[in-house]
């Protein structure tokens, strides 16, 4: 029984299959739709012409488009769930585990299972009212970007709440369908959250190039029927709210089960992405796990890691062997945003060395993190070279010799040393 059918169940249960798995294999997902890929919801779809028309660049982006049905298609990952013999329960949401008598309960139907792959994903975080009051969005499914594209399409005054990197996509989406934008960032910059204030400086200015109105330290006290009050009783009047101010793993629903959860609310999964319950395992941005390679836990809410942690727990479902391999991968993903496109692979915790490659002015440029000489992580703009050779580099935890490694003529791996 495979607990959520976003990316990380989908791949789970064709993992189990490439690995020869012979039982019944059940996806369990809340959506109504087939399976389907969430990257293109906050960049090509939200481009695409609303309300069943030509989508342009978004049926480009899905993987695999013909293969799902109705507004999936779009985004759909072209897998034949049928010919797999995967047993598909879309529409039902997973409201209890009771791992005692090995069932997951749905609505009022208790599902059995011998193996439990849990792969709930997050949901998006929303301000108070934020529910309820009319003409505010959030961006975390296919249904949520379905309902704002007609908006963006009218042209209409945009408020985004969140400067991280849904809220720059969503901004991107937002001017390009020719919207006036304001952007509230509680924070003093930019992805402060996720990366050092010299690294972010340069991207203030690209809300102003593309014609977007950046607020920052600035808090909003309420969202409101036509706009947000902010924190000094001022008020944004609009036509929309978005609000892009991050996720938190969707494990609500284990609470009394056993199954042990950290304190940011993911699943404390170990490093073959086995749970604190027997024959129960843990996937994608609902799970945390422990990285030997950076020496503490990580959460990764993004798409590669979705992708590539389903091996791990199919090979330890088919296997039950100690040898199967451990996951500890470099994290990895990407934003498309203000005519850039951004990369990052590792993981940077501070006290780290910056090195720069390129002019952070300038179009495309790279920042490399080492620690004791050795890369823990890169971010490459416009620079899919760098990125390439950084990733490969961070897996063999390559030292750099660092005035190599700041000439942006000299290739990336040309630096190791």
């Amino acid at each position: 029984m495979i607990v959520g059918a976003g990316m990380a169940g989908a791949r789970t249960a064709v993992a189990l299959r490439e690995e020869g798995w012979p039982g019944a294999v059940t996806l369990l997902g809340a959506e109504a739709h087939q399976p389907y890929d969430r990257p293109p919801l906050s960049k090509a779809l939200l481009q695409a012409a609303p309300h069943g028309g030509n989508p342009g660049a978004a049926g480009a982006a899905g993987d695999g488009a013909a293969a799902a049905a109705g507004p999936a298609g779009a985004t759909g990952l072209g897998i034949d769930f049928a010919a797999l013999d995967v047993e598909l329960l879309l529409g039902h949401s997973a409201n209890a585990l009771r791992a005692a008598d090995r069932l997951v309960v749905a609505g009022d139907t208790a599902l059995p299972y011998d193996h439990l792959v849990i792969a709930t994903g997050a949901d998006a975080v929303g301000l108070p009212g934020s529910e309820t009051t009319p003409g505010v969005h959030v961006l975390r499914t296919l249904d949520d970007a379905e309902r704002l594209r007609p908006v963006l399409a009218a042209g209409r005054p945009v408020v985004i709440v969140g400067a991280g990197w849904i809220g720059a996509e969503l901004t991107t989406a937002a001017r390009e369908a020719g919207c006036p934008v304001t952007v509230v960032e509680a924070t003093a910059r930019p992805l402060s959250g996720a990366l050092p204030a010299e690294v972010t400086a340069p991207m203030a200015g690209w809300y102003e190039e593309a014609g977007a109105r950046l607020l920052t330290g600035t808090r909003v006290a309420a969202v409101e029927p036509g706009g947000v009050l902010l924190g000094d009783g001022s008020r944004l009047r609009a036509d929309a709210v978005v609000v892009g101010i991050g996720a938190r793993p969707a494990t609500g629903w284990l609470g009394g089960s056993g199954v042990e959860l950290c304190a940011d609310g993911s699943v404390r999964a170990d490093e073959r992405l086995r749970t604190s319950l027997p024959d129960v395992y843990a996937v994608g941005d609902c799970a945390s796990f422990p990285s030997a390679r950076y020496g503490e836990r990580l959460l990764i809410h993004h798409w590669d890691n979705a992708f590539r942690g389903p091996a791990t727990v199919a090979a330890h479902i088919a296997r039950c062997a100690e040898e199967t391999p451990v996951y500890d991968p470099v994290p990895y993903f990407w934003s498309e945003q203000f005519g850039r496109f951004l990369q990052y692979a590792g993981h940077h915790s501070g006290g780290e060395r910056l090195v720069w490659r390129g002019d952070p002015a300038g179009v495309s440029w790279s920042v490399c993190w080492l620690r004791d000489g050795v890369l823990t992580a890169l971010l490459a703009v416009g620079r899919p070279r760098d990125l390439a050779q950084g990733r490969r580099l961070i897996e063999r935890a390559a030292r750099l010799d660092p005035e190599r490694a700041a000439d942006p003529s000299v290739p990336l791996k040309s630096a190791a040393v």
